[in-house]
């Protein structure tokens, strides 16, 4: 799809009448629509996409990381959106650099983002900031090191 076609996707315009900034770039692959967010408007397109009668991205189904060392920006935070009024899906986007990674938290828009990001936390060492409970969840709490970073030791740390 070429960029006169991805800004007429109405999601996308929508967000891009509402506030330019928070649209740093659109990615549309296999029907599937990515908003690539700069980390600093995060939170406010959320707020704005959770709260939009006419969006209603009311539903956050699930936070992924994904680490692309050796690339920087070397992180990757996922937010998989659902409206269920228009049966419609998106996805958000932040990169984040890799040295001390941290992204607002959107558990005041989104109740389930909480154990999404202790998740993302715990295993790749994302801070997400404002977060009510940010702490391991699947791991001891004496645990070291984040174990889905792809330096972290095969054979763990000794």
């Amino acid at each position: 799809m070429d960029s006169q076609e991805l800004g007429k996707n109405p999601v996308v315009q929508k967000l891009r009448d509402w506030d330019a900034k928070a649209v740093a770039e659109v990615i549309e692959f296999r029907g599937e629509t990515t908003i690539v967010v700069p980390q600093e408007h995060l939170l406010r397109a959320a707020e704005y996409l959770a709260t939009e009668a006419s969006l209603g991205f009311s539903f956050l189904s699930d936070i992924t990381v994904v680490d692309r060392l050796p690339m920087e920006p070397r992180f990757e935070v996922n937010y998989h959106l659902l409206s269920l009024d228009r049966r419609d899906r998106l996805r958000l986007k932040v990169r984040l650099a890799g040295a001390e990674p941290s992204v607002p938290s959107v558990t005041a828009v989104w109740p389930t983002a909480n154990w999404h990001e202790r998740e993302g936390f715990d295993l790749f060492g994302i801070r997400f900031t404002g977060h009510p409970d940010l702490r391991r969840i699947l791991l001891p709490d004496e645990w070291e090191g984040y174990p889905l970073r792809k330096d972290y030791p095969v054979e763990g740390f000794r």
